[in-house]
């Protein structure tokens, strides 16, 4: 289980998530990643910060699961999205700090198997964690 600081609940932090992530759908699911923007404002020095709280205060990666009745019945629904919590759980300090992460199973995440889930929840990171590239026109 995520700790309850992991977790997205509110519908606010769920929408805010996915209207301004990167989204990126592979095979039975569809990530939507949000990554907080470095601040340019704030002045960068070569010293190393010397406040030992600087890791504590720091905010921790969140992430929320959207498993709708699409997928199945709530036996199923429930199935998906353990194992996608447990999915989550191993790739979450591979986050930036800050960041927010929906995963949304599509209807074909019913009949996926573990590992499939985990190469589609791999994929799916990767590219919505890469820059985006310019398109050409």
């Amino acid at each position: 289980m995520l700790a309850a600081a992991q977790r997205l609940r509110r519908s606010t932090d769920f929408a805010a998530a996915v209207r301004g992530g990167r989204r990126a759908g592979r095979g039975a699911v569809v990530v939507h990643l949000t990554v907080p923007a470095t601040d340019p404002s704030t002045p960068t020095s070569p010293e190393p910060v010397r406040d030992s709280s600087a890791e504590e205060t720091s905010v921790p990666s969140r992430a929320g699961f959207v498993v709708s009745k699409a997928v199945g019945n709530a036996v199923t629904r429930n199935r998906v999205r353990r194992r996608l919590r447990a999915l989550v759980r191993e790739r979450m300090t591979a986050l930036p700090a800050g960041s927010t992460l929906v995963v949304r199973a599509l209807p074909a995440a019913a009949q996926a198997s573990y590992p499939r889930l985990a190469t589609d929840l791999d994929a799916a990171i990767a590219v919505a964690r890469s820059p985006r590239e310019r398109r050409s026109r």
